[in-house]
């Protein structure tokens, strides 16, 4: 009797391994928007040698699972929707309401993770009720990661796509949102936003544990971490990205920064390793990165803003979005974040469709020291400079004593001429809004503002 039990059991466990039903990856909801214009990945879980078939807008592709998994591309698809998507194993799943069109991740620290609605501890978003009431947008879907760390690369996330409404966007990221929105009313196809930042994190915390490793520099932070017995260091790319691929998306929008303000230097190796990792992870080539440069705060040092410059202008294909005009000195969470998400949707145009417009503030390029006067050089200022009211402020000139003093500026053309008349002899440095909170505008004829540097002069 115990042995017919026992052989029933068997069966039944058996049973239940053969015919374990199909299950996709959590990214695939009701409501989802997929990537226009590639050939779409869908993968999940089941049986080994189970048939999964997935069918959606006339298509239908099949696959056997191996080692549990399957994956599936559907073709290129135009945008559009919306439409039904049928995955079918050992059972049938079906998900409603699909659209075709623009997926974009969106990623970093508590800048990115501010909802739109109210935040205990924090002032209110600029305008937030009156933006909610507004925010009646259909195909406008967004999909919050959960947070979660993990030790190793996770394989699957519970989430869902959620439209777009007056009562739901008080959730949404506000930097995400305004990009969506502003970016939609341009190229009028469905939006898809990504949603996975935390609070508080270092960029480290966001790379693979085999690109930390690859790289010296990066190595270091990881053998001091585990010598310290901290928990896994990239937990939060194990449990927050990783899971993600390869969910086809357009490109990234990243406000990160202020959590790496004490190590400035190794930022400018760790930011640009970060956004190789992420796209060799993806291997849609170099997709647009656009990222936020940290806002004027009190306790944010010029060092961090220079080292996201040099991470802009040492890796492709990216954008940086600049924030001296709407920042808040005594808070590190600016509540005016519409222009964000405006600029962020200018550079998307930009790098990702290919518009003919300007996408960045000024960028300083070269200093030229000529008799007593130093002629400054920018690119991004096609049509040249917005003319200010009153003195420009914000240009500083040095000696190699490092002794700064402050410097008349003027417009001619697309130039900044710098002039001085104090006791700094023999000047041979120029810096322009180097200070933790600075007093800036200088700004080009589409109104986005120039980014803070430091330079040495050269000789005419």
């Amino acid at each position: 009797m115990r042995r017919l039990i026992f052989t029933t059991i068997l069966s039944s466990c058996l049973s239940v391994f053969s015919y374990a039903d199909v299950k996709p990856n959590g990214m695939f909801t009701d409501n989802a928007v997929l990537q226009r214009g590639i050939n779409v990945p869908v993968w999940g879980t089941a049986s080994d040698d189970e048939k999964v078939t997935v069918s959606m807008n006339g298509q239908s592709v099949s696959t056997v699972t191996k080692n549990g998994k399957w994956q599936v591309y559907l073709q290129p698809m135009s945008e559009g929707g919306p439409y039904e998507m049928t995955i079918k194993g050992n059972n049938t799943i079906t998900y409603k309401n699909i659209l075709i069109g623009e997926v974009w991740l969106a990623s970093g620290q508590s800048n990115m993770e501010r909802q739109l609605g109210l935040r205990k501890g924090q002032q209110p978003i600029k305008d937030w009720v009156e933006e909610a009431q507004n925010a009646n947008y259909p195909n406008i879907r967004m999909i919050t990661v959960p947070r979660k760390s993990s030790s190793s690369p996770e394989q699957d996330v519970q989430a869902n796509w959620v439209v777009c409404d007056t009562a739901s966007v008080v959730n949404f990221s506000a930097v995400g949102y305004f990009f969506a929105r502003d970016l939609q009313a341009k190229i009028n196809v469905p939006i898809g936003i990504i949603h996975s930042s935390v609070g508080g994190t270092p960029a480290e915390y966001w790379i693979s544990n085999e690109a930390m490793m690859a790289n010296d520099t990066t190595k270091q932070i990881m053998i001091d971490a585990d010598q310290k017995k901290k928990a896994a260091l990239n937990g939060l790319y194990n449990g927050m990205i990783a899971p993600l691929v390869p969910y086809g998306i357009k490109g990234v929008i990243w406000y990160q920064g202020e959590s790496n303000r004490a190590d400035p230097k190794m930022y400018q190796t760790l930011f640009p390793e970060m956004i190789r990792d992420w796209r060799a992870k993806w291997k849609l080539g170099d997709f647009p990165f656009l990222f936020v440069q940290v806002a004027p705060f009190k306790d944010m040092t010029p060092e961090i803003r220079e080292s996201q410059l040099v991470s802009f202008q040492r890796t492709p294909n990216t954008a940086m979005i600049v924030t001296t005009d709407c920042g808040d000195c005594k808070d590190i969470h600016p509540s005016n974040k519409q222009p964000v998400g405006n600029r962020l949707s200018l550079a998307a145009l930009a790098l990702a469709y290919g518009e003919k417009n300007e996408y960045m503030g000024p960028v300083f390029s070269s200093a030229k020291y000529i008799g007593k006067k130093v002629v400054l050089s920018f690119s991004h200022v096609s049509k040249g400079f917005l003319k200010s009211v009153g003195e420009i402020k914000g240009f500083e000139i040095g000696s190699e004593d490092n002794k700064f003093v402050t410097a008349k500026a003027s417009i001619k053309g697309k130039k900044v001429i710098l002039s001085s008349e104090s006791e700094v002899i023999n000047p041979i440095y120029v810096r322009f809004g180097w200070a933790n909170c600075m007093e800036v505008n200088l700004f080009n004829k589409e109104g986005l503002p120039a980014s803070p540097f430091r330079s040495k002069m050269l000789a005419n």
